[in-house]
């Protein structure tokens, strides 16, 4: 989904001589635990050693190679190597004399795997060959629910989702949980930038045919693809360009902080653009809020698009308070949320056992 590194304050973790600063006298013993968020640009392994008593404490992050769909043809090769690399870069962020210790268990949150689906099983497989983990020491789930886990690790809320893609999952804090949306930019990417970006070129379209009036809008998206708004045949270079596979869904997205720009000029057709995507995310919260009972919602807003576009995000967030819903800072990231259900399988249920707890709540 796109979901944008954390602040420092959030992973804990800040520069090197910061790290050192934080580091204790002597290093907490006991076996090491990790969280993944496996994204599509990359992917953030974090290390943290097991104290027997929440999520550990924190040690050490590397990065590695982003993640694809596992069904496609490079998607398992891609998902092992993202998992191997920043494993092996956090390994080496560790003091040299904790770089060999054994890891007890790890959780990964990884794009385009659905909780319950054959992806996950997948998942599990491929990461427990890559970590060298039994299965029973592994959760393999969607990076969404690693990033509520993270959020909202003891109480309920909603975290919505704004990048490439859209995405809403919600926990009552009492064992259910519901998602919205988030079914693939082809079918279902309302709120998201690429949405936005597509959404403002296609009206760029519209006004160089004649069917809508011309504004400024034209010109600034075209320029960003580097057009000439001059060139008469500039629409039939667009309508190659959107069909070319390296395009895709991200091609749509970086128009979007221009389409945000232009709105907070004034332009009349990019604030409608961003009002009816901003819609859309309250929309999902609103579905996730009824399916769990949920009244007056905290809500997290992640990603690129309610992050960094200030125009969809101050009108999502006006959205949320005539609903009843109020956005909240999330209390951890999904690297975090990865560590809460990592440590979660080394504390056994009597009645499940530990992994198939954890298990079942991320399939939930």
């Amino acid at each position: 989904m796109g979901i944008p590194p954390p602040s420092s304050a959030q992973r804990g973790l800040g520069s090197p001589a910061a790290n050192a600063e934080q580091r204790p006298e002597t290093w907490p013993s006991g076996a090491l635990l990790a969280g993944f968020d496996a994204g599509q640009t990359h992917t953030t392994c974090r290390l943290a050693a097991d104290d027997g008593d929440g999520d550990g404490v924190l040690l050490a992050e590397g990065q590695g190679p982003g993640v694809v769909h596992l069904a496609a043809t490079d998607g398992p090769q891609r998902f092992n190597a993202a998992l191997r690399e920043s494993l092996e870069a956090a390994r080496q962020a560790l003091p040299a004399d904790r770089r060999q210790d054994t890891l007890a268990a790890a959780a990964v949150g990884a794009s385009g795997i659905e909780a319950g689906s054959p992806a996950q099983i997948q998942g599990l497989t491929l990461a427990a060959s890559a970590l060298g983990l039994p299965s029973d020491r592994l959760v393999v789930t969607g990076d969404e629910r690693t990033a509520l886990r993270g959020a909202f690790p003891e109480g309920p809320g909603i975290v919505v989702i704004s990048g490439t893609g859209t995405i809403a999952v919600g926990s009552d804090g009492q064992g259910r949980h519901h998602r919205c949306a988030g079914w693939g930019w082809l079918l279902d990417g309302a709120g998201s930038t690429m949405d936005i970006g597509r959404d403002a070129l296609a009206l760029s379209l519209r006004m160089a045919d004649g069917r809508e009036p011309e504004s400024p809008l034209r010109e600034a998206i075209w320029q960003v693809l580097g057009l000439d708004p001059q060139d008469p045949g500039a629409p039939q270079r667009i309508k190659a360009l959107v069909v070319d596979p390296a395009f895709g869904a991200a091609g749509f997205a970086r128009l979007a902080p221009e389409l945000n720009r232009l709105a907070e000029g004034g332009d009349r057709s990019a604030i409608a653009i961003l009002e009816r995507n901003a819609q859309a995310l309250v929309a999902m919260v609103a579905a996730v809020a009824a399916a769990l009972d949920l009244r007056e919602p905290p809500v997290a807003a992640l990603g690129g698009g309610l992050l960094h576009l200030a125009g969809l995000r101050n009108r999502f967030e006006q959205g949320l308070r005539r609903q009843g819903a109020h956005r909240v800072e999330p209390r951890g990231d999904a690297c975090q949320g990865a560590l809460h259900l990592a440590a979660a399988l080394l504390r056994p249920d009597p009645d499940l056992g530990a992994a198939a707890a954890v298990q079942d709540a991320s399939m939930a």
